[in-house]
This record gives structure tokens, C-alpha cells and sequence, in this order.
């Protein structure tokens, strides 16, 4: 199932886009009868046999669907109930075009993964316009898989993480280098409002083979910038989610951005980064496809 938030005669509303890709539905509408204020509550207490129920009734054809072009998607989550987590430099491609930049980070060895925070008081959602304001010079994009955690966990085994999962999403970690290089470490230059871009939907994990190997991509203006796999993380989502979990509570609704690969535009040589009147589609095979306009 793809779950969504949306707006729709200024109501905020939690649903799910339908097997079409066409239509949205409210959980209502599916048979959920306790009413969530957000998706995050709904995250975290859900039971299996609302959401297996949910599910069926998803296959269903339903005379109370929606038109996607009847509503205003927002992002699934639309504000985070901590600092997003961040896996820093998580593909070998990016390691390399990178490696001037970020000296430091990527000299480390592949057992020392880089963890950092990127706060966000609200998330952009899909369709919605990134603004850059005028104290970044450099904005950047990062077309990265992000993990939804579905269930409390701390100090778990690696073969235990799917089942704290909730889900996955297309996640665009904008970046704005010039910021981000001056302060060496990493917090304010990712952290400006409304460079956490999410959506359009999070699909559950029933719905995607585990470990993900999922093709992921980032277009600019139409032009390909950045095209891997999943696969190809150096650090998976199963040491993530363990390695973060050591000493650490992880709750639900947390999200994890698992990293980006080459071809974000710090990495051509000169740099192509993006400015007002870009668009930037993110696709992630099997999760969706993330598509803003830079304002």
C-alpha cells in the first residue's frame, strides 16, 4: 500500500493511492475505523489486522475514490517527530566525486559510517516548491531511498531490522554546499527550511522485497544526473538500522535518508547546481517518483 497525506477542500486527510496510481482513497474508506491525527500516529499504532484488512480492501474498486488531480498531496509526513537521520557518504560513486569536498568524511574506512541530523520543521511534499533563499549560493540536490521506522526498537541484531520497518519513500536531501563547507560538519548547510523534501507516498514494506535492491535516479530539467541501485550501499539498511539502534532508541515515524550516489551537482566539473525555475524528479523503482520545482 502507498500511503499518503493529502488536502482536499482544505481538509487534511490520510489515505492511500490505489493499485491505478490514479486515484486516492482515505483510510476510511478502507475500513479504518479509528481516527489518526497524523501519519506518524498512525504509524504507531496501527494493528496488523487493521492493516491487513486495509490491504484487502485496497484491491477493491471504490466509488468513493479521488482523483489525484482533485487533491493536494503533501508529504506523508509532514513534520518529523525528531531530526531526520542521515547516512553520509553510503555509496562508493559518491565517495569518489566527493572526495575533495569532503576530505575528511571520505577517508574513513567502510566499517565507520557517517551518521548526522537534518532538522526540519516541515517537510516539502511532492509537487510543492523548494525555495531557496538567497543565503545559499550553492543549492544541491540527493535523490536518496528513505527507511520509515514502524516500531520502537533499541540495541537490535541486524537480522532483526525489517521488522521494525513501517516503510520506504523518495527522498530529495537538498544540500546547500557553500554552507555545508563552511561550518565543516554538516548540520546547518542540510538543515534550511525546506531542504527535507519527501513523498509522494510511503509504501509499506509488504510491498517491497527485503533487502531493498530498488534502481534509483535523479533528473534535472530532464537531463539524467544520477542513476545506481540500492544495492550498491556501502552500509545497508539492516547495519543502519542496528548500528543506530546501539544505545539509541529508535521510534516510529523516525525517518533515515540511507545516502545518495554520484551525480549530484557539487560532482561535475564546472558544478551544476540548481537555482530557481529547476525541476528535480527523483524516482526510486517500486517507491515512487518525487518531482519539485526549485522556486
Amino acid at each position: 500500500m502507498n500511503f499518503v497525506t493529502y488536502e482536499i477542500s482544505g481538509q487534511r486527510q490520510l489515505g492511500a493511492i490505489l493499485p491505478d496510481g490514479q486515484n486516492a482513497v482515505s483510510l476510511q474508506m478502507l475500513g479504518v475505523d479509528q481516527e489518526y491525527k497524523d501519519m506518524v500516529d498512525f504509524i504507531t499504532n496501527v494493528s496488523e489486522v487493521e492493516l491487513l484488512m486495509a490491504e484487502r480492501a485496497w484491491h477493491q474498486e471504490h466509488e468513493a475514490a479521488i482523483p489525484l488531480d482533485r487533491v493536494t498531496l503533501l508529504a506523508p509526513i509532514t513534520r518529523p517527530i525528531h531530526d531526520i537521520i542521515c547516512v553520509g557518504i553510503n555509496y562508493r560513486s559518491h565517495q569518489e566525486e566527493a572526495r575533495d569536498m569532503f576530505q575528511a568524511a571520505t577517508s574513513k574506512k567502510d566499517e565507520q559510517h557517517i551518521y548526522f541530523g537534518k532538522r526540519a520543521n516541515r517537510i516539502t511534499g511532492h509537487g510543492e516548491a523548494i525555495v531557496c533563499p538567497s543565503c545559499d549560493e550553492e543549492m544541491d540536490y540527493e535523490a536518496e531511498l528513505a527507511v520509515i521506522i514502524g516500531k520502537e526498537c533499541r540495541d537490535i541484531k541486524p537480522e532483526e531490522a525489517e521488522e521494525y520497518i513501517f516503510g520506504y519513500s523518495v527522498f530529495n536531501d537538498v544540500s546547500a554546499r557553500a554552507i555545508q563547507r563552511k561550518h565543516v560538519q554538516w548540520l546547518r548547510g542540510k538543515s534550511l527550511d525546506g531542504y527535507s523534501v519527501m513523498g509522494p507516498s510511503i509504501v509499506h514494506k509488504s510491498q517491497i522485497a527485503f533487502p531493498p535492491q530498488l534502481d534509483i535516479s535523479c533528473h534535472v530539467n530532464g537531463e539524467l544526473r544520477q542513476q545506481s541501485n540500492t544495492r550498491m550501499l556501502i552500509a545497508d539498511i539492516s547495519t543502519i538500522i542496528s548500528e543506530l539502534s546501539q544505545g539509541m532508541t529508535l521510534e516510529p515515524g523516525d525517518i533515515i535518508a540511507t545516502g545518495t550516489p554520484s551525480g549530484v551537482g557539487m560532482g561535475f566539473t564546472p558544478p551544476k547546481y540548481i537555482k530557481a525555475g529547476d525541476e528535480v524528479v527523483c524516482t526510486i523503482e517500486g517507491v515512487g517518483t518525487l518531482r519539485n520545482v526549485v522556486k
